[in-house]
């Protein structure tokens, strides 16, 4: 059997998150206190004691999911063997020092600058995100399309008929009622921060390149599906460049889940305590066969 790990990412974060890791062993406890440090303030108080609203942080959110997940490979120990790794979104860089790609300390530090440099083109612009369930994704990258005078482009191909859209208010406000008027089972505008994973993060990508290109990448233990084109990848240049290219480009996770099948992957495993949110993607993916867990 040929196991892949996925670590979801921003959305996935919980109230109490980590506590427990923490409380159960003196090497999460030991990692918490690292993170503390490298970041300068305490980000587990926030992730054990934190109000969901202290959490929606973006700048909270991101580091903290990171941790909490990242913690739990390394509680695993020799259990925690895998044949291939993923990651949606922010959970990219997770799965990347998961595979040993990316030290810890320095992919911490990416993520933190990520969040930051994101906030901050959040502020310039406007922006959200809207779910599309029940519709085929070339008709909402049509609708996207058609509309030129605004940002609003395809983001998350989630899984089959689960597609999220991401731009300007205004365009995808516009795009939210054409898709209804086209048939959609339902549209959703999300409550976040503003239009990831589309043009509008262009200054971010900018900001986290110059950190990106200065860190170092070891190859992976193992192949690293990576967000822009659901492909594996071990050459450590290809995946410094690629990551850069994830803030600006969707994510293509039903494309991964196909290539991992085709792969030989025949049992996923998501890391982290939010839930079954990547798992319930990939069971609308795989045969019904294929196993699915939790670590």
């Amino acid at each position: 059997m040929k196991r892949a790990y996925v670590f979801p990412g921003q959305g996935s974060q919980f109230e109490g998150m980590g506590q427990a890791l923490y409380e159960s062993s003196s090497l999460a406890r030991d990692y918490f206190e690292q993170a503390n440090q490298i970041l300068g303030w305490r980000l587990s108080d926030v992730m054990f004691c934190g109000t969901k609203e202290d959490l929606t942080q973006t700048k909270v959110t991101q580091p903290a999911v990171f941790l909490e997940s990242w913690v739990r490979t390394r509680v695993a120990g020799e259990a925690f063997r895998p044949d291939a790794v993923a990651g949606h979104s922010l959970g990219e860089f997770t799965a990347l020092a998961a595979a040993g790609a990316l030290a810890f300390e320095d992919a911490l530090r990416l993520v933190y600058q990520r969040a930051l440099a994101m906030q901050r083109a959040c502020e310039l612009v406007d922006s959200t995100m809207a779910a599309v369930l029940g519709m085929e994704d070339a008709v909402v990258e049509a609708i996207c399309a058609e509309i030129t005078d605004e940002v609003v482009v395809p983001a998350n191909y989630n899984s089959p008929g689960q597609l999220v859209i991401s731009g300007s208010r205004a365009g995808v406000e516009r795009a939210v009622e054409r898709l209804r008027q086209a048939g959609a089972k339902r549209v959703v505008v999300l409550a976040v921060g503003g239009a990831f994973h589309s043009p509008l993060m262009q200054p971010a990508q900018e900001e986290l390149a110059l950190a990106i290109e200065a860190t170092p990448f070891r190859k992976p233990v193992c192949p690293v599906y990576q967000n822009v084109h659901g492909l594996p990848v071990t050459d450590p240049d290809e995946i410094r460049q690629n990551l850069i290219a994830q803030l600006t480009a969707p994510v293509r996770w039903t494309q991964t889940i196909q290539n991992m099948l085709k792969d030989g992957i025949n049992e996923f495993i998501e890391v982290g305590g939010g839930g079954p949110i990547l798992r319930g993607m990939i069971r609308k993916i795989v045969p019904a066969e294929v196993v699915l867990g939790e670590c």
